[in-house]
């Protein structure tokens, strides 16, 4: 289906958190070239693709997404979820032994990329809170009394 390895690795990875991927070869503009979110599927124009760790970002919004609403035709996170989703993609890269700067490349979040790495490496979690909230992970500060592993381990990867 997919050719390039980093598309390949991240896919696979989505998939397994049960998140649809599905190639698709006629993907519209779209605010990261050669993907879209419908219906609750990640599509990928591998063709397109400028950034494979937009495949990250993109499925971050389907999980942190309220699951009545994932399959919607589309997906229109609040600010809060959009940070959500930033820190979930910090967490995926963490997961997968990833450089974050595959997600957050320069130029990317409004050239605030450098920022959000150095922040998330510092232990300043931009988005946690929600993450926490959904369940999905535990703070730093909560984790030893929860008896678990703190952000970024994810307890869960979907909301």
């Amino acid at each position: 289906m997919f050719t390039d390895p980093t598309i390949v690795a991240l896919t696979d990875f989505v998939r397994g958190v049960g998140i649809p991927v599905l190639a698709a070869s006629a993907v519209g503009p779209t605010r990261f070239p050669g993907m879209n979110i419908q219906n609750g599927c990640v599509l990928v124009d591998e063709t397109r693709v400028i950034h494979p760790g937009n495949i990250l970002h993109e499925a971050g919004h389907l999980a942190v997404t309220e699951p009545t609403l994932r399959n919607a035709p589309a997906v229109s996170p609040s600010n809060g979820q959009e940070m959500a989703t930033l820190a979930w993609s910090y967490a995926a890269t963490v997961h997968l032994k990833l450089d974050p700067a595959l997600v957050f490349y320069p130029g990317s979040f409004q050239n605030m990329a450098e920022s959000l790495i150095e922040n998330f490496a510092q232990g300043r979690y931009l988005g946690l809170p929600l993450l926490q909230l959904f369940g999905m992970t535990v703070e730093p500060r909560n984790a030893e009394a929860r008896q678990v592993a703190p952000f970024p381990h994810m307890l869960r990867w979907l909301r």
